[in-house]
């Protein structure tokens, strides 16, 4: 066993694209926390890259959402704006 302490972690600004991902999907109900994790983590992706469009990203996360998709669509893009982001 070792005796070191673990190392530091600085948590990301508010302002990161992390943050504001996981902030997007933390009011989206899903079947079990790791969907809103993979959620969160697709629109992350869709945030840093841009390559498709907002609804694919959702679709392609397999997310298993206790709302509908379009729902769950329409509240990410409300926090999104709120944040900041063009749509």
């Amino acid at each position: 066993m070792t005796t070191k302490p673990p190392s530091a972690v600085s948590p990301a600004s508010e302002k990161s694209l992390e943050k504001i991902a996981y902030r997007s999907v933390a009011n989206i109900p899903t079947v079990e926390p790791h969907d809103q994790d993979r959620l969160g983590y697709n629109i992350w992706r869709w945030l840093k890259y841009r390559r498709d469009p907002l609804e694919i990203a959702v679709r392609s996360s397999g997310s298993r959402l206790l709302i509908s998709e379009e729902e769950a669509l329409q509240k990410i893009r409300e926090i999104l704006q709120q944040e900041g982001v063009t749509l």
